[in-house]
């Protein structure tokens, strides 16, 4: 099974194959279209914790 990651130094997707180092990716995802979401996935993520941060 192969997983995707997205790479914010090179702002690409790359596969199990030709990885950058860790501290440069984001994932792993299921998927190539889910690892192209990246950024937008983070975000929400970063959203939902900020909000429950409001919440405390």
């Amino acid at each position: 099974m192969s997983a995707f990651w997205y790479c914010v130094k090179h702002r690409r997707v790359e596969d199990d194959t030709n990885l950058c180092p860790p501290i440069d990716r984001l994932g792993p995802y299921a998927t190539r279209e889910e690892a192209e979401d990246a950024l937008a996935i983070a975000e929400r993520r970063n959203e939902d914790w900020d909000a429950q941060d409001d919440d405390d």
